[in-house]
């Protein structure tokens, strides 16, 4: 009797916001073994098997089978060897591992030579050597009892001195705080939204800091302080208005006060107050972690910022100071859910390049909850996820995108309100000096923090990190690297679309800096509509910036400006800019990429190619493209090309902090200790009009009462099938103005543009004519 068919697997099309079919013959794998990824059954409670194979019929003797796996998503625990490798997947049965379905299509991809080898444990032997004894968050029972002996020795200890001095006596005196009121008529305003967010931050702080201050000196008084503070953010209403359904951020931040207060308090706590505290602990967590893997699916729609922030943020922590208990089975299956996302599918936002789709500022935010729990997890478990490619180029995103002598030369959301970088991006590159070995990174920190002093307690540093504690923190964990001076040159981040360009980083009166972003995450998340747009800053002062404040996500200024085209350094097609609105599948399709970035004898090369995201609101365009050439380190050239179906005129914005100078084809703007001049070089359907206009339209006034206002030059150009614009920008110190020289010659089939500089360098730029088109 033949045995009956299996049933066909259900293979749908991934779509642009879904997890996709990985590794398959166009990964270029960076890790060895393979993250394997694919689109789940419609049924939740399935499992998978996994095969690998060296033969693409898998013969038995050479396939190798995993399973069952519990999620759509596996790191296998053992290195491949190099090769040629097949792959598929088929559901099975939780319980035997039979496989219940037919196998998927097989697909292959390549292992190459001498690839950071990064398996994962499996789930059985994960956690084989991890205490079941408390503390387990920052320092485990071992640990602590050499650190006691350190600070006894020697109070200065790793910042402890500091540390106690600052963060942990001041919370001694503090009246406790009670539960919060909400929001009235539960209408969130900003104003409370923040206050509750520094008040509940502050709460966590009271707890993690007087129970570690307690715990490492004994002082019987602290630790029933700390305990005062647990025991009354524990009596809050779980689902009332610290839950995450009212505001996330808030109960983030009591989760994280809870699972250290469990923690380093759990042997401190009677019986009763143990089993209240772990009651609320665990009633909190599992409706984050429910909401992150059941509501919003962060393994099938992995571009839920907050979703899967929580995954580091609150999640990892709980789950370590939760497990081993009663719910054991519950705790772990989510702490093995975050491991074995972050071994997998992290980041979303980027490859093994590390750069971050969002932006620096929510790279800093999102690396600084990374580096928690992936300490944490190190400490406790001896995972290393630092032996991940991602997490050893990461730094360089910020040290080539976000100098720390820069403000608005950036691209994404940035709560700084235009200050320096955060003092936290600093410190997240100290930590991953530490992890590497990589001295440029220290030096950004060192500057950073010698740009920034006093900035601690700001609400975008204190209102996320107490930076004495990170300090004790990362000097018990790992060394401090001796700073060295930054390489400059060009980044490519390719998985995300971005190119950063630094020249004497080192050097503020000499330094340049020039991002370029065309991004194949489009405008979504913390992205704006800024395909083909362009930051500059020289000599210490910010030039052509990104406009506006972000006061608050929603608020007029986010949705009317910021998010929008028409606040960047780019171009908008009749009027018209790149799609920035709420739904995720278009701000996803308005995508950008770049064609090349190359550092060439006497200059650097960037092309993007921006059609998509102008198609998304004039479909009539078939070519959006811009050139930059970044000239010995010293000026650029900008070319645009714009071809569409009908007539489209262009208008080329540039955004600065001051007004500018006009006039009828040329500008110039001046700051404090630098400025820039520019030139309309040549444009193939005619002379454009400049103007400018400072100010926000359409952005309510009060939400940028007292803040700086921009100014945005305008230069629109006739109505035509076929735009061809070069533009000149010169940077220059105010101390020394400098001039670039340039004139045509169009006598050919092309229009030769020659640049030369005081020295009679010499550079050309070719355009190609319509007539030879």
């Amino acid at each position: 009797m033949l045995d009956k068919p299996l049933p066909p697997l259900d293979q749908p099309k991934p779509g642009r916001l879904t997890i996709q079919y990985s590794p398959d013959e166009q990964t270029e794998l960076a890790e060895n073994p393979p993250r394997f990824t694919w689109l789940p059954v419609i049924e939740e409670e399935a499992c998978y098997l996994v095969r690998l194979s060296t033969d693409a019929g898998f013969d038995e003797d050479s396939t190798q089978v995993f399973g069952p796996i519990p999620l759509n998503f596996f790191t296998p625990d053992i290195a491949l060897a190099p090769g040629r490798w097949h792959w598929g997947y088929a559901v099975a049965d939780a319980e035997t591992g039979q496989r219940l379905s037919d196998w998927s299509t097989t697909r292959s991809f390549t292992i190459t030579e001498d690839l950071p080898e990064t398996p994962l444990p499996s789930r059985e032997k994960r956690f084989e050597g991890a205490t079941t004894a408390h503390p387990r968050l920052w320092l485990t029972p071992n640990r602590l009892k050499d650190f006691k002996k350190a600070v006894k020795a020697d109070p200065d200890h790793c910042g402890w001195s500091n540390f106690y001095e600052k963060s942990v006596l001041p919370w001694m005196n503090r009246e406790v705080m009670k539960e919060p009121a909400g929001y009235p008529n539960n209408k969130r305003v900003a104003p409370i939204w923040r206050q509750t967010y520094i008040d509940l931050q502050e709460a966590w702080y009271a707890i993690r800091h007087l129970a570690i201050g307690g715990k490492v000196t004994g002082n019987d008084e602290m630790t029933a302080r700390a305990k005062e503070w647990l025991l009354e953010v524990a009596s809050w209403d779980p689902m009332g208005v610290t839950s995450r359904a009212y505001t996330d951020e808030w109960a983030y931040r009591v989760n994280n006060a809870l699972a250290w207060g469990y923690d380093w308090l759990h042997d401190d706590l009677s019986d009763e107050e143990r089993t209240a505290v772990r009651a609320s602990l665990l009633e909190r967590t599992r409706d984050i972690a429910e909401h992150a893997i059941i509501n919003a699916k962060i393994h099938l729609f992995p571009y839920d910022s907050h979703a899967v922030r929580s995954v580091s943020l609150t999640i990892v922590p709980a789950c370590i100071a939760l497990l081993g208990e009663d719910e054991d089975d519950e705790v772990r299956d989510w702490l093995n859910y975050c491991i074995e996302f972050l071994y997998t599918v992290y980041s979303p936002w980027g490859d093994s390049d590390g750069g971050w789709a969002e932006g620096t500022n929510y790279w800093m935010m999102g690396m600084a909850y990374l580096i928690d729990a992936a300490n944490r997890l190190k400490s406790y478990t001896g995972l290393d996820l630092y032996k991940r490619p991602f997490f050893r180029n990461t730094g360089d995103f910020p040290l080539f995108c976000k100098a720390p002598n820069t403000r608005r030369a950036t691209f994404g959301d940035d709560s700084t309100m235009g200050d320096l970088p955060c003092i936290k991006t600093g410190l997240n590159l100290r930590q991953y000096a530490g992890v590497t070995g990589n001295g440029a990174y220290q030096w950004y920190c060192e500057e950073n923090l010698r740009l920034n002093p006093g900035t601690e307690g700001a609400f975008y540093n204190w209102g996320w990190w107490d930076t004495n504690f990170d300090d004790m923190v990362f000097r018990t964990d790992y060394p401090e690297v001796e700073a060295t001076s930054p390489e400059g040159g060009l980044r490519h981040f390719r998985g995300i679309g971005w190119v950063g360009v630094q020249h004497a980083m080192d050097d503020p009166n000499n330094h340049i800096q020039l991002v370029f972003k065309s991004s194949p995450f489009g405008s979504i998340s913390h992205s704006h509509g800024d395909q083909n747009a362009f930051c500059i800053a020289g000599y210490g002062e910010d030039l052509a910036i990104q406009s506006g404040h972000y006061v608050a996500f929603n608020s007029t200024m986010h949705r009317l400006w910021r998010r929008q085209t028409r606040s960047k350094n780019a171009i908008l097609i009749n009027g018209k800019g790149q799609y920035a609105e709420k739904d995720k599948a278009k701000a996803m399709a308005a995508t950008g990429r770049i064609v090349a970035a190359e550092e060439r004898e006497d200059h650097i090369y960037i092309c993007g190619d921006a059609t998509p995201a102008y198609q998304s609101l004039s479909p009539e365009v078939t070519l959006a493209e811009r050139e930059i050439y970044f000239v010995r380190n010293s000026y650029f050239v900008i070319v645009d090309k714009v071809d569409a179906e009908k007539p489209v005129t262009v208008e080329w914005l540039l955004h600065a902090n001051n007004p500018f100078e006009l006039g009828k084809t040329s500008f110039r703007n001046t700051g404090e200790r630098a400025g820039f001049y520019g030139q309309v070089v040549w444009s193939e359907a005619g002379k454009p009009k400049i103007t400018q206009d400072t100010g926000f339209p359409d952005v309510d006034p009060k939400e940028y009462e007292g803040l700086p206002v921009s100014t945005c030059l305008t230069a629109q150009y006739p109505a035509a099938t076929r735009h061809r614009i070069a533009t000149l920008l010169v940077p220059y110190k105010l101390t020394e103005p400098k001039r670039i020289f340039h004139f045509l010659d169009d006598q050919g089939y092309d229009a030769d543009l020659y640049f030369t500089d005081s020295d009679e360098n010499s550079f050309r730029v070719v355009m190609k004519k319509l007539a030879n088109t």
